[in-house]
Parts: C-alpha cells; sequence; structure tokens
C-alpha cells in the first residue's frame, strides 16, 4: 500500500465505537474508507452533516454531496443535514471525540501550523482553529517529511492554527504522542529503525519503553 493509505488505515485504529469524528481535507478523508468493521462512528463534515460514509465508487459520485473539502463522499442512513452556524455549535460545542487533520509543521510543544506558507496565496484558515480547539482529541495525520525537510520539530517556523493542541502524531515512520515531557515515539513502522526516524525528525523524540511495530 502506498504512504497515505497506510497512514490513514493507522489514524481508523485510533477512533472508537460511538466516536463523532471530524476528518480534515486531504489525506485524513481517506480515514473514512478504513474504519473497522466491528465499531460504529459518526462522520461529521463541518460544511453541515452528519452521517459522512466512504468514498463513493467511480461513476456513482452525487454531485451535491461533498464534503468541505469539496470531494466527492456518501452518506450513511441516518444521516442528517444543517448549515454551517449548527456544524461550528457541534465543533465549539466540545461534541466532536476526534478530529484528524494534516499539518505544514508541528513541534514536540503540540503546536500546530497548518493553513499558510508565506508569501503564498491561501484560502485562510478555515475551520481548522475550530477543530483544533473544540475537539476532544487532535491527530494529526500526514507524510513524515516534506521534500525531505522536516515538519515535526522542536519549534514550529509558519504561523500557527493553535498552541498545545496535537495529541497524537501518524505518519508512515511511526505513531507520536506529544506529552509535558515531549514527543514520545510509541509505535515504529517495520521498515524503518529508531535512527532513521530521529534524523527524519526535527526534535528529540522520546523513545517509549514499550515501543511496538504498527500493527494493520
Amino acid at each position: 500500500m502506498d504512504e497515505k493509505e497506510y497512514i490513514a488505515r493507522r489514524v481508523a485504529k485510533e477512533l472508537h465505537d460511538g466516536d463523532v469524528v471530524n476528518l480534515g481535507i486531504g489525506l485524513p478523508t481517506m480515514v473514512a474508507n478504513f474504519i473497522p468493521e466491528d465499531i460504529e462512528i459518526t462522520l461529521q463534515s463541518e460544511n453541515g452533516f452528519l452521517g459522512m460514509g466512504p468514498a463513493p465508487e467511480k461513476g456513482d459520485e452525487d454531485p451535491y454531496l461533498v464534503n468541505a473539502g469539496g470531494i466527492h463522499v456518501t452518506i450513511n442512513p441516518g444521516g442528517v443535514f444543517f448549515d454551517s452556524a449548527e456544524s461550528f455549535l457541534i465543533i465549539r460545542g466540545g461534541h466532536v471525540n476526534a478530529t484528524v487533520l494534516g499539518a505544514l509543521e508541528v513541534d514536540e510543544k503540540g503546536n500546530l501550523a497548518n493553513w499558510m506558507v508565506p508569501g503564498k496565496m491561501v484560502p485562510g484558515m478555515g475551520g481548522a482553529m475550530d477543530l483544533v480547539t473544540g475537539a476532544k482529541k487532535v491527530i494529526v495525520a500526514m507524510n513524515h517529511t516534506a521534500k525531505g525537510n522536516h515538519k515535526i520539530l522542536k519549534q514550529c517556523t509558519l504561523p500557527l492554527t493553535a498552541v498545545n493542541a496535537v495529541d497524537l502524531i501518524i505518519t508512515e515512520m511511526g505513531v507520536m504522542e506529544v506529552t509535558d515531557k515531549g514527543i514520545v515515539l510509541k509505535e515504529i513502522n517495520r521498515e524503518f529503525t529508531v535512527e532513521q526516524v530521529q534524523a527524519a525528525t526535527g526534535a528529540t523524540l522520546i523513545i517509549s519503553e514499550d515501543l511496538k511495530p504498527i500493527e494493520m
């Protein structure tokens, strides 16, 4: 499987029966395709619906049914639609158990930068600032590096989306928990060594005493 699918499959294992979950634009939307069959979760899309399902089969797309990123999705039986005000009431009211977002940078304090690169045109921060403060758990799902450059840093260099917000980072290299003491490497992809993961990381990792391989 490719790196994005690998990451999305591992993220799906973090979700629990009964959770309300928001999936961000890009890689996080793939998580909907890998929800374990033995759990039932409710996916929330910030543009106004609950009960989002997996991506439709090619040719079966409903032109009026898209997620917040404009990507075609499906809706499960019992799904409901509402306006943006209601959607953000759910988010800001603390009713989202977990949000999964991509990132440009994350640092060892759990700071998140995922909305702009100075000098480039951007549409705006969108709902990310609400999601990372309103959700009970914030999971960053991203490639470990960008063209060889570190994305997990001692301190973010790009404009922040939120401060001390990230709980978990999942990449193609491993699963890392953000703690008061720093970033703890808890699981590692069998294809990499601890030394390789550390070399690809701009912050000093704390290696868990219970470090184990990622199991799919």
